[in-house]
C-alpha cells in the first residue's frame, strides 16, 4: 500500500497518472470501470422473514415446539371419548405461546433495524472535481483515483486525497480519529511512514468535514479502499457473538432437556418394573415430561426484556437487540471514547489571564451563561478582561446562534469558544461587529500560527491579533495593565510564559491576544501591522467533561466496573480529562505506537492497571477490546465516531451516541444513547442488573412451581393413587395462574444495593447449585403438600373429583404464595416491603380470582372436571399453601 503522505505533490500526481488539470472524462470513465463506484458496500442484512424465523432458534423455544408436537401426537393416539380441545389443548396453547413470543422479539428487533443505511449516508452526495482543466460538480460516487477535487468550508470530504494546495485549511477529523479540535493541514511531504492517521497532515479523508479554509487535492483512494471504507470492512467482518444471557438461556434449555429425559426414563423404568406395558409407560412419561416444561418461560423472558427496553428508553438508552438489556448488567469493563462521550464535544474557555491574575470561567457547552471568578493573583481590572474578550470576538470568523432551543456554533470550535466567553460577559457579538466593522485581515495559516483583523472603532483604526503565545509574545513591546498601556518588562514576559505553561499542563489550548492602534488608511500587511503590539492576555480552553460524568465514574467504581478511556486524541488531553473525572489515581497513559510494540502478554499486564489509551487507531481499539474479552471480561464500548465502529461491533455491548454519533457507529452498536451522556450508561447498567435479577426470580418461581407439579404427579403415580392433576389443569396452572405473577416479578423494584455489588462472574451459571437446591426444596414442599391434601380428602370420604379439585386449588395457591418467596434469594419479604410491588399484588389477586372462577362457574367446572369448594375448603387450602412461604422465610433466617 502506498504511503501517500510521504510523497511530494509531483510524485503523487505522477504515481496516479494525473496532473493539475485533472483527468479527462474518458480516462475517468475507464478508471470508474476498473475501481468501481466511490461507495461503501453495506453488509448484507437479514430479511424480515429471516429475522422472524431467527426467533425460533432459541433452545427453550425448540423444546416448547417439540413438547407441542409430542402433545399433539399423544392427543392423536388418545382413543378415549375426550373432546378435541381436551386432546389438543397443550399443542394449541404451546403453538400460540411460541408464535406470540417470536412476534414480540421480531417486532422489537425489526423496529430497531429500520435505521437508515448508515454507511452510505455518511458519504457526500456530490463533489467538485477538475476534469480537463474545467471545474464541475459530479456525483461523489463517480470519483476515481487521480481526480483533482476542490473542497472548502462546510464541505464533506468525498474521498481520501493528497493535498496539492491549501488555503488556511482546517478539517474536523473527530469522526475518524477522535481528535477534539479541527486539524490544520499542509502540502509538504512527511517522511515518517508510520505516522498516526491524524498526523498525516497532507491528506484529507472521506467522511470528515472541512471546518475552515479551502484546498485542491488529488484523490488517492475511493469506496472501500479509503480509510473510512477499511473501517467499514473491518466492522462488517466481525461476527456477532451470543450475549451472556443467550448463553445462559441455552444452558437453561439444556438443563430442561436433561430434566425431561431423566423424568421420561425414570417413569418408564419404574412403570415397566411394576408390570405396566412399555407403550403405556412411555406415553405417561412423555405426558409428565411435558408437564415439567415451563411453557411461559420464553415469553416471560422476552416480555421482561421488552419491559427493560422501555424503561431504558426513559433513561435515554435505545436498545437495538433485546438480549443486550441484560448484558449491560454483566459488564465488568467500559471502554469509553473521550470526545463527545465523557466530554461535551464543545470547546469552552475555562481560564483567562490578564495582567494582575487569572480568572476561572464557569459554564459548559455553547450556552452563553457563566461567571468569571477571580481565583489567582491580585485584583483584576474589568477593562482588561473586556479588552481581552473583545479581541477574541472581533478576530474571529465564527458565530453563535440558537436552533431548536439549542445553542450552536457556525465555524471553528476554538473561535466559537471565544465568542461564547464574550457573550457570557454580556458583550453582544452581533452588536460588537456592527460597532467595529472589519476593514481588513491577515488570515491564519499553519506557519504563522496567528490571525489579525483590522476594524474601525470609536477610538480609530485598530488591529486585533490572536495566536500561539510563543508567537504573539515576541511581537509585543507593551502590556495592558489595569486599563493602561505600559512597557513590557522581562519580568512580565517570564510571568506570561509561566502562566502559559501552567494552562498547557492542564491540557488547555492557550491563545494569546494583543492589539495595536493604527494610523488612518494604514497599509495592512503582516510586516506593517503585526509588530509593536500591546499584549492583553491569555485564554485557555478545552472540551470539558460533562458535569454528571464524575459521579457516574464513582458509581462504576462502587459497582466493580472498570472504566478505560480509549481515544484518538492526544495523551496530555486524555490524561487531563481522566484526572478531572476521577480516573487519575496511579494512571498509566499508553499511546497507539507504544501499544503496537506490545505483545499480548505485556498488554494484559497493562490492562490490569489503571490505564488509558491515547492516539489510538481503530485497529488499536479493536485489539484492546479483544484482549479484554480474552481475559474473561464482559466489555461495553462507547463511541461516536467512525473509528469506534469495529470496537463497538466486537464488544459484548456497543454503545453509540445518538446526537453526535455517526450513523456508522450507530449501525455497529447494540445500544444508542439519545442524550450522548455517559451517566445514562450507568443508569442502563442498573436496569440491566435488575433485569438479570428479575430473570433469576422467575426462573426460581417457574421451575419450583413446575417441579411441584412433577413431584405431585410422579409420586402420586408411584403410590398408586388416582390421577391427581389432568393435562388441561397442568396447562392452566402453567399459563393462566403462573404467567401473571412471573411477569410481575420483572417489574420488582431493584435492590437498593444493586450498584454496590461487583458484576457477576461471566462463567457463573444462572442456575447454580444453590438455586437448584432451592428449586428442589420448594418443589418438594409444593408436591408433597399437594399429595397430602389429595390423600387427606380421599381418606375423609371425598369423591375423586372433589379431591382433585382440592389438590388443583392447593397447588395454585402454593404457587401464588411462592411468588413472594422468589422476590429475593436471601432477604425477608418484610425487609423488601410486602406492598412495594403493586403489580405483583394485582397479578396474584387476578390469578386467585381466575382460579375461583374455574372452580365455581358452571361451564368452566365442566371443562376442567372440578367440584365447587366451600369456604372451609378454601381456608384449609390457603393455610396449607402458606406453609411454603413460611418455610422459605425460615430458610432465609437460617442462612443469615
Amino acid at each position: 500500500m502506498v504511503a501517500w503522505h510521504t510523497l511530494g505533490i509531483n510524485e503523487a500526481l505522477q504515481q496516479l497518472g494525473s496532473g493539475p488539470d485533472g483527468l479527462t472524462e474518458e480516462e475517468a470513465q475507464t478508471r470508474l470501470l476498473k475501481h468501481g463506484p466511490n461507495e461503501l458496500k453495506a453488509a448484507k442484512k437479514a430479511s424480515a422473514l429471516e429475522m422472524f424465523l431467527g426467533q425460533f432458534s432459541n433452545v427453550l423455544v425448540l423444546i416448547l415446539i417439540i413438547a407441542g408436537i409430542v402433545s399433539g401426537v399423544i392427543g392423536f393416539l388418545d382413543e378415549s371419548d375426550a373432546s378435541f380441545l381436551e386432546r389438543y389443548s397443550d399443542t394449541i396453547v404451546i403453538g400460540i405461546i411460541v408464535f406470540v413470543n417470536a412476534l414480540i422479539g421480531f417486532l422489537q428487533e425489526y423496529k430497531a433495524e429500520k435505521a437508515i443505511e448508515a454507511l452510505k449516508k455518511m458519504v457526500a452526495p456530490t463533489a467538485k472535481v477538475v476534469r480537463s482543466g474545467q471545474l464541475k460538480s459530479v456525483p461523489a460516487s463517480s470519483l476515481v483515483p487521480g481526480d483533482v477535487i476542490v473542497i472548502e468550508t462546510g464541505d464533506k470530504v468525498p474521498a481520501d486525497a493528497r493535498l496539492i494546495e491549501e488555503f488556511n485549511l482546517k478539517v474536523d477529523e473527530a469522526p475518524l480519529t477522535g481528535e477534539s479540535t479541527p486539524v490544520g493541514k499542509l502540502t509538504g511531504a512527511l517522511r515518517d511512514e508510520k505516522l498516526f492517521i491524524g498526523d498525516r497532515k497532507n491528506l484529507v479523508y472521506m467522511g470528515t468535514n472541512v471546518a475552515y479554509g479551502r484546498c485542491r487535492a488529488v484523490v488517492v483512494a475511493t469506496g472501500m479502499e479509503t480509510s473510512f471504507g477499511g473501517i467499514a470492512r473491518d466492522t462488517q467482518s466481525i461476527e456477532a457473538e451470543q450475549s451472556p444471557l443467550q448463553k445462559e438461556l441455552e444452558h437453561v434449555g439444556k438443563f430442561i432437556l436433561y430434566l425431561i429425559l431423566g423424568i421420561c426414563l425414570l417413569v418408564f423404568l419404574l412403570g415397566v418394573s411394576r408390570g405396566t406395558g412399555a407403550l403405556e409407560m412411555f406415553l405417561i412419561g412423555i405426558s409428565l415430561a411435558v408437564a415439567a416444561v415451563p411453557e411461559g418461560l420464553p415469553a416471560t423472558v422476552t416480555i421482561a426484556l421488552a419491559l427493560g427496553v422501555q424503561r431504558m428508553a426513559r433513561e435515554h438508552a435505545i436498545i437495538r437487540r433485546l438480549s443486550s438489556v441484560e448484558t449491560l448488567g454483566s459488564t465488568t469493563v467500559i471502554c469509553s471514547d473521550k470526545t463527545g462521550t465523557l466530554t461535551q464535544n464543545k470547546m469552552t474557555v475555562q481560564k483567562l489571564y490578564v495582567s494582575g491574575g487569572e480568572l476561572a470561567v464557569s459554564g459548559v457547552g455553547y450556552e452563553p451563561v457563566g461567571e468569571f471568578v477571580y481565583w489567582q493573583g491580585g485584583e483584576v481590572h474589568e477593562k482588561d478582561i473586556d479588552m481581552l474578550l473583545r479581541i477574541g470576538m472581533l478576530c474571529n470568523d465564527s458565530r453563535l446562534y440558537k436552533e431548536c432551543d439549542e445553542w450552536r456554533i457556525a465555524g471553528d470550535p476554538t473561535e466559537g469558544a471565544l465568542v461564547v466567553a464574550g457573550e457570557k460577559r454580556g458583550i453582544s457579538h452581533s452588536n460588537l461587529l456592527a460597532e467595529c466593522p472589519r476593514i481588513g485581515e491577515i488570515p491564519f495559516d499553519a506557519n504563522r500560527k496567528r490571525m489579525t483583523t483590522v476594524h474601525k472603532t470609536a477610538g480609530g483604526t485598530m488591529a486585533h491579533v490572536k495566536g500561539a503565545p510563543d508567537v504573539i509574545l515576541p511581537l509585543c513591546d507593551r502590556i495592558l495593565d489595569n486599563g493602561r498601556e505600559r512597557d513590557m518588562t522581562a519580568k512580565d514576559r517570564d510571568e506570561i510564559l509561566r502562566r502559559n505553561t501552567g494552562m498547557a499542563s492542564e491540557a488547555l489550548r492557550v491563545l494569546a491576544m494583543a492589539y495595536r492602534n493604527l494610523p488612518e488608511n494604514a497599509a495592512i500587511s503582516a510586516e506593517t501591522v503585526e509588530k509593536k503590539l500591546v499584549f492583553t492576555g491569555l485564554a485557555g480552553m478545552m472540551d470539558p467533561p460533562r458535569e454528571d460524568v464524575p459521579p457516574a465514574i464513582e458509581i462504576c467504581k462502587n459497582a466493580g466496573i472498570k472504566v478505560i478511556i480509549v481515544t484518538g486524541d492526544f495523551d496530555v488531553t486524555a490524561k487531563a480529562v481522566a484526572q478531572r473525572i476521577g480516573l487519575g489515581d496511579g494512571l498509566i497513559v499508553v499511546k497507539g505506537l507504544e501499544l503496537d510494540a506490545m505483545d499480548d502478554r505485556r498488554l494484559r499486564q497493562v490492562l490490569e492497571k489503571n490505564v488509558i489509551f491515547a492516539r489510538v487507531s481503530p485497529e488499536n481499539k479493536l485489539r484492546v477490546v479483544s484482549e479484554l474479552k480474552e481475559m474473561g471480561h464482559i466489555v461495553a464500548v462507547t463511541g461516536d465516531g467512525v473509528n469506534d465502529a469495529p470496537a463497538l461491533k466486537k464488544s459484548d455491548i456497543g454503545v453509540a451516541m445518538g446526537i453526535t454519533g455517526t450513523d456508522v457507529s450507530k449501525e455497529a452498536s447494540s445500544m444508542v444513547l439519545t442524550d450522548d451522556n455517559f451517566a445514562s450508561i450507568v443508569n442502563a447498567v442498573r436496569e440491566g442488573r435488575n433485569v438479570y435479577e428479575s430473570i433469576k426470580k422467575f426462573l426460581v418461581y417457574l421451575f419450583s412451581s413446575n417441579m411441584g407439579e412433577v413431584v405431585a404427579v410422579f409420586f402420586s403415580m408411584l403410590m398408586g393413587l388416582p390421577l391427581i392433576l389432568s393435562a388441561i389443569q397442568i396447562l392452566w396452572i402453567n399459563l393462566a395462574t403462573d404467567l401473571g405473577p412471573a411477569l410481575a416479578l420483572s417489574v420488582d423494584p431493584p435492590d437498593r444495593d444493586i450498584m454496590s455489588r461487583h458484576p457477576r462472574h461471566p462463567k457463573k451459571r444462572i442456575i447454580g447449585r444453590r438455586m437448584f437446591a432451592r428449586i428442589m426444596m420448594i418443589g418438594l414442599v409444593i408436591g408433597v403438600g399437594t399429595i397430602a391434601t389429595f390423600q387427606w380428602q380421599l381418606n375423609a370420604g371425598a369423591s375423586i373429583v372433589k379431591a382433585q379439585t382440592m389438590a388443583f386449588t392447593v397447588i395454585v395457591l402454593f404457587q401464588l404464595a411462592n411468588v413472594f418467596n422468589c422476590r429475593s434469594e436471601d432477604k425477608l419479604v418484610m425487609r423488601i416491603g410486602f406492598f412495594s410491588n403493586k403489580y405483583l399484588w394485582v397479578a396474584v389477586i387476578t390469578s386467585f380470582l381466575m382460579q375461583a372462577a374455574v372452580v365455581h362457574i358452571g361451564f368452566l367446572q365442566d371443562l376442567f372436571k372440578l367440584y365447587p369448594l366451600g369456604i372451609l375448603d378454601w381456608v384449609a387450602a390457603g393455610v396449607i399453601a402458606l406453609s411454603v412461604f413460611v418455610l422459605d422465610e425460615a430458610r432465609k433466617i437460617v442462612l443469615k
